[in-house]
């Protein structure tokens, strides 16, 4: 952590006031007040030129400025990219830094690495963070929430309600499909349940948790994983603005509770499952209303058809 440390307060400037300066200021011993007046002879000879005629040194250029924000943001970028799970996508590590040191995720990252040794657990480890790597952090237009990943073989790759082709889609996708043919006009049953075509427009297909053991629906929840994608809504609600919510069913209305509705658009109703999808979510047009919301704050719709 020191290495750490001494990196952020290289790039970092000395706050206002609180510069060291090579000799120190003579002080008005009656008042023990810096005397401002006279400057001290290390700054007298910095301010006057060496030779006579010879003018100061210049202000840094805006081009030197600009290599200097640069090289800070590399910086900062590299210190990220250290301690970052694998897989994580690069446009996200920057953002989500903060999270990677805590004691939470430290624990988390424990628990699936043991967890992976002795049972099944589904995504695949280069596939948990999918969501990150098909979509920028500062692309994303859409976001919707899902619970746990699928618990059956080949199915979950990171994405919520989506599975890897041949896998049929599951009840809750086929739903979505239903909705999706009666609310966006051409649209045709894909054939197949990956929606990565959604995921690369920037649509953020995140389950707030995300890993899950073989067969055992839950098993990671209360891990650490609802704190990690917190921070993730909490960033996007923060940094991103006009952003389109989609909320399905209670747990995904509880885990967007914390969304500024001033700044962000949101929508909810009830999750596409077969047990629940009577009570709202067939009728609802969340992905025509989405489109309209998006060109109103003057972003490209999804072509929800591009599966």
């Amino acid at each position: 952590m020191i290495g750490q440390k001494t990196l952020y307060s290289f790039f970092s400037p000395s706050p206002a006031g609180k510069r060291r300066s090579r000799s120190p200021e003579p002080a008005d011993v009656g008042t023990g007040v810096a005397t401002l007046t006279e400057a001290s002879p290390a700054k007298k000879a910095r301010a006057e030129p060496a030779e006579p005629g010879e003018p100061p040194a210049a202000p840094l250029s805006p081009e030197q400025l600009g290599r200097m924000q640069r090289n800070k943001a590399a910086a900062l970028l590299r210190l990220a990219a250290r301690n970052a799970p694998s897989g994580l996508g690069d446009s996200w590590k920057q953002p989500l830094h903060a999270e990677f040191g805590k004691p939470y995720f430290i624990k988390l990252m424990g628990f699936v690495a043991e967890e992976r040794r002795h049972h099944t657990v589904y995504p695949p480890p280069h596939q948990v963070f999918t969501w990150t790597q098909m979509c920028d952090i500062k692309d994303v237009k859409v976001v919707i929430l899902g619970q746990d990943p699928y618990h059956g073989p080949n199915q979950a790759h990171g994405l919520c309600f989506s599975v890897q082709r041949p896998i049929p889609p599951p009840p809750s996708l086929e739903n979505i499909y239903k909705e999706l043919s009666t609310d966006i006009d051409g649209f045709v049953h894909p054939g197949h349940g990956d929606l990565s075509g959604w995921a690369k427009q920037g649509v953020l297909l995140l389950n707030a948790v995300l890993t899950v053991r073989a067969h055992q629906a839950n098993s990671h929840k209360e891990r650490g994983w609802e704190q990690f994608t917190d921070a993730v809504v909490s960033w996007l609600n923060l940094h991103a603005h006009g952003l389109v919510f989609l909320l399905w069913g209670s747990y995904a209305q509880k885990k967007g509770s914390a969304i500024d509705r001033k700044r962000h658009h949101v929508l909810q109703t009830a999750h596409p499952s077969p047990l629940s999808v009577y009570r709202g979510f067939f009728g609802c047009r969340h992905f025509s209303k989405t489109n309209e919301l998006l060109c109103k704050s003057g972003k490209v719709p999804i072509n929800w058809k591009d599966l």
